[in-house]
């Protein structure tokens, strides 16, 4: 779920961009809880991958903004 294709983020409303922005960020603290209790995650690498994920979004929205909306595809 975290890994997002970048022609995908250009094609996502900003609505869009920020549910999936919700889901990760909920994700990583059900994760980062995990983790404070002591238990092991099932895919530590994935911790990565979602922060990524959420710099990513914030890029795009951060350039949407700048632009009025208007971008290239």
């Amino acid at each position: 779920m975290a890994i997002i294709k970048k022609t995908e983020f250009k094609q996502m409303t900003e609505k869009i961009l920020k549910e999936k922005l919700n889901e990760i960020r909920k994700e990583l603290i059900k994760i980062n809880s995990q983790i404070a209790v002591g238990t092991i995650p099932e895919k530590p690498g994935r911790i990565r991958e979602m922060k990524r994920t959420v710099a990513k979004i914030h890029t795009q929205l951060s350039i949407r903004k700048k632009t009025g909306g208007k971008q290239k595809l």
